[in-house]
């Protein structure tokens, strides 16, 4: 996260291009609020990406590439995937993550 690397994988047996934003946990389990941008999604992935919360357990095959950093757009809305915030890829992250990038 901190070099800010694209994350290719499959979620719930779906392709995903991710940015990871934040890691952490959420009921005792790895969780990540990530920015989807590319590939594939049950739900359909709107133009321009949209915002997902995975589970880290359901992750599968993961790898990195260079590519270019999405965030999506400002939020109005605290975010509520990541109970504990381990880390945040916002330097100025109101969420005080454990872990400085």
């Amino acid at each position: 996260m901190s070099e800010r690397k694209q994350v290719l994988c499959f979620y719930d047996g779906y392709p995903r291009e991710l940015c990871p934003i934040i890691l952490g946990h959420s009921q005792g389990q790895e969780k990540a609020l990530t920015y989807q941008f590319g590939g594939e999604s049950k739900t359909g992935l709107p133009r321009g990406g949209q915002w997902r919360c995975l589970w880290l357990s359901k992750v599968d095959k993961a790898e990195l590439r260079d590519g270019a950093w999405y965030s999506g757009g400002s939020h109005s809305q605290p975010q509520g995937c990541v109970e504990i915030v381990d880390l945040d890829v916002n330097p100025a992250s109101p969420y005080n993550p454990k872990r400085p990038l």
